[in-house]
């Protein structure tokens, strides 16, 4: 059973940039319509395609699976999808601890989130400085709901509660 426990957070300003070990690009789409139910994923990450299945269990830990899958299908099925993300994405290393950070593009910038994997709920990590507030168990900053509900389109009402957006 492969699972997944990561915290995320909203990002206050660029000092994460002096940790920079590589960088990616990323597209992704969604073949599910339900954030409650198994979440289908398919990513490009500019060399080949994945495909992701994935289940919150609770607080911060889901399950997730992923599989390649030929180019070829990847591209077809990629072409059919309306919900996609498109992200630059960071790899840092900070405190013998690697983090991402995800730079949203298109409908989704200039939204940035940090996040880093974890092998316990409870284990202790040290937050970098340019981590602001923690929206690990918002939906509403899940990369699927960023798909079918992207940030140009977030109303006021959406936005009250954060600052560093």
């Amino acid at each position: 059973m492969a699972l997944e426990i990561e915290r995320r957070f909203l990002i206050k300003n660029d000092l994460w940039k002096e940790f920079i070990i590589s960088k990616s690009f990323i597209e992704q789409g969604y073949l599910t319509h339900d954030l409650k139910d198994w979440i289908v994923r398919i990513r490009f990450n500019g060399k080949g395609f994945k495909i992701a299945l994935k289940k919150h269990i609770k607080n911060f830990t889901n399950y997730e699976y992923e599989y390649d899958i030929p180019n070829s299908d990847g591209e077809e099925i990629m072409s059919s999808l309306a919900n996609i993300v498109k992200k630059e994405r960071y790899l840092l290393e900070l405190d013998k601890r690697q983090w991402i950070i995800d730079c949203f593009k298109g409908d989704n910038y200039p939204l940035k989130i940090a996040e880093t994997e974890l092998s316990k709920e409870k284990e202790k990590i040290h937050f970098p400085s340019f981590l602001s507030q923690e929206i690990t168990s918002l939906k509403l900053f899940s990369n699927f709901s960023l798909a079918t509900y992207p940030f140009k389109k977030w109303t006021n009402e959406d936005l009250k509660n954060f600052k560093n957006i």
